[in-house]
């Protein structure tokens, strides 16, 4: 028995033609890509810039949010914890949702913002989408969810992870 390269078999990476089944495969986390970083920058940025949100009180306020769902939260503790610093808290996550949109929508360490993301998608259905009934209803969960696939696969194609994957060969 010989240990070489079979000739029967197709080889894609040489084969320049490929169908637009192999196409859409290689590309297909790229629009989750794309709204996942485009709403995560959105949200960061409004949160940010909405005078109401980054107080520790009022109305529209994250203290009086926290505070809304701290008795039905999964882990009150959490909204415990984000009440003794509700703006400090409000930064983080605003800056938190920046940092995780701009790395998933260029690709740079794309497992890692996706983690992120997953965190603070976790964290907000444990506190404040957790009383939503029926679970569906609580967009948090969807969110956590589509997190995992970026987790996973991170951005193989169109991505600066991509880009320094190949420098370094």
């Amino acid at each position: 028995m010989t240990h070489g390269i079979r000739s029967d078999m197709r080889m894609s990476y040489l084969d320049s033609r490929r169908d637009w089944r192999e196409t859409a495969t290689q590309y297909a986390l790229l629009p989750l890509r794309l709204f996942l970083g485009i709403t995560f920058i959105y949200a960061g940025l409004d949160k940010l810039t909405d005078s109401a949100f980054m107080k520790s009180g009022g109305s529209g306020s994250i203290g009086d949010t926290m505070r809304a769902v701290r008795d039905s939260a999964a882990i009150p503790s959490l909204v415990d914890l984000a009440l003794k610093n509700p703006v400090g808290f409000g930064y983080a996550i605003a800056f938190g949702e920046l940092v995780v949109g701009i790395g998933i929508l260029v690709g740079l360490l794309t497992r890692l913002a996706a983690l992120g993301g997953a965190v603070i998608s976790l964290s907000l259905w444990l506190t404040v989408s957790w009383a939503a009934t029926p679970y569906y209803y609580g967009n948090d969960l969807a969110y956590l969810m589509a997190w995992l696939p970026l987790v996973l696969a991170g951005a193989p194609y169109l991505s600066v992870d991509a880009v320094l994957r190949r420098r370094r060969r």
